[in-house]
């Protein structure tokens, strides 16, 4: 006889997530808030940061997190495990896990395929398994739910129920964050869809849309980053044009502002785990049903070239004022892949970083919030979170706007002749030498 899934009780519903980073720990901090949550990591380094009230990565609060990890209340609150047998009493598995790509820019699923089989393994009758990674249309129930059914032993849509709603986590945001946008959500039973909308619908005041098919929800999530993707690849493309006419980018974009109906894009680096990834994925999938995409893969192939750009900028500018390029000191201010943020997984700054080394240059990488243990595993390069007082540096790449650099005294870091270069329109325009 086949199981129905779990219906939306409040009084009777225990949720897993599954991978405490970005994405899975706001989600976890606010569902415990009304519900009984059970955060599941394969570090043990972060579940023991986390079992002693502390993100690392800064995307809850400590005081929020004391706040649902010491709740007196059986009814809500959230508990740390590194071991999935402690997840086996809940009813909702959300799957939170990265998905990146290879170095040739290929969909890696690795993560994915491995927190499916991890959840195989607990996964119940009624079980709703729901995931939020960025994926390609099809994927959720093409990859993971074969791995689900394998690893449990149970039969999809009889047995176990699987749901889709994207992330929408802007790391580092402030203003965007979970409770306030609006959330996709979807189904593999209408019954399942009403499920998870409901469920995602009590957390978040903003609302939910509820899609009509997982592969909708799938296909909405990565084309909302391959739109921002080929628009910011347009006008880093007249940040190009422009440089060569001599005519300011910022200032061409603010007259065609004015018009109603003009898009407010800025040129820049993009990296990150989003606009970076997303259009590779909505890319392999087109190849596989036979259609070669054109705009998405030429979008990409131009943000992936900005920072060998900047790179080459800087020299140009530096040699036009006579300054000696190798062995130059430069100082790189920023290393995330985004402002006032820690994470520096797939930051395109490193491209600026690797240009500059072929020029034989001396490269300090000055990053705050960037833990530098992270900046060496990921890429293999060294970075400080203080500057050496009274040091002076023949040039200056202003590569990631954090707080901090806006109060910095940029001038006074630099020697008499210098070139100051800023990728994210930080200093006035005087005030630079160059800038995208």
């Amino acid at each position: 006889m086949a199981s129905t899934a779990t219906r939306f009780n409040p009084q009777n519903i225990k949720i897993a997530i599954i991978g405490l980073g970005y994405v899975g720990l706001p989600l976890a901090a606010e569902f415990a808030k009304k519900y009984r949550v059970a955060g599941f990591d394969t570090g043990k380094r972060r579940i023991t940061e986390l079992n002693r009230g502390h993100d690392r990565i800064l995307t809850v609060d400590d005081d929020e997190l004391a706040k649902v990890i010491d709740s007196k209340d059986e009814n809500h609150g959230l508990t740390f495990t590194d071991n999935i047998a402690d997840t086996a009493d809940c009813n909702f598995y959300i799957v939170t896990v990265p998905t990146p790509v290879d170095k040739i820019n290929r969909p890696d699923l690795s993560h994915l395929y491995k927190a499916s089989e991890t959840v195989g393994k607990v996964l119940k009758k009624g079980d709703i398994v729901i995931y939020e990674s960025t994926v390609y249309p099809g994927a959720t129930e093409e990859e993971c739910v074969p791995m689900l059914e394998k690893a449990s032993g149970l039969k999809f849509n009889v047995d176990f129920f699987a749901g889709y709603s994207p992330e929408r986590i802007n790391p580092g945001d402030r203003e965007h964050t979970l409770t306030k946008v609006m959330k996709i959500t979807s189904g593999s039973t209408p019954e399942t869809a009403e499920t998870v909308d409901q469920l995602y619908r009590s957390i978040i005041p903003a609302g939910t849309h509820k899609a009509t098919s997982i592969k909708v929800a799938e296909a909405a999530k990565v084309i909302e980053n391959s739109q921002r993707d080929i628009n910011i690849a347009f006008v880093n493309e007249l940040a190009k044009i422009f440089n060569r006419l001599d005519i300011d980018t910022d200032e061409v974009l603010q007259a065609a502002g004015t018009k109603w109906n003009f898009q407010k894009y800025k040129p820049g680096l993009v990296g990150g785990h989003c606009i970076g990834i997303d259009p590779y994925y909505l890319a392999r999938k087109a190849q596989q049903v036979g259609y070669h995409p054109e705009i998405i893969l030429a979008g990409r192939r131009l943000n992936d070239g900005m920072g060998e750009y900047v790179a080459h900028e800087v020299v140009r500018l530096m040699v036009r004022k006579d300054i000696v390029v190798k062995d130059a000191d430069i100082l790189v201010l920023g290393i995330a892949f985004k402002e006032n943020c820690a994470d520096v997984r797939n930051s395109k700054v490193v491209d600026i970083l690797n240009t500059l080394k072929g020029y034989d240059t001396k490269l300090t990488i000055y990053d705050p919030r960037a833990e530098p243990a992270d900046v060496k595993h990921e890429y293999g390069w060294d970075s400080v979170k203080a500057l050496q007082p009274g040091k002076c540096y023949d040039a200056v790449i202003i590569a990631v706007a954090h707080d901090e650099f806006k109060i910095l005294d940029i001038a006074k870091l630099c020697k008499q002749n210098k070139v100051i270069y800023d990728v994210k329109g930080l200093l006035p325009k005087d005030a630079v030498d160059g800038r995208l």
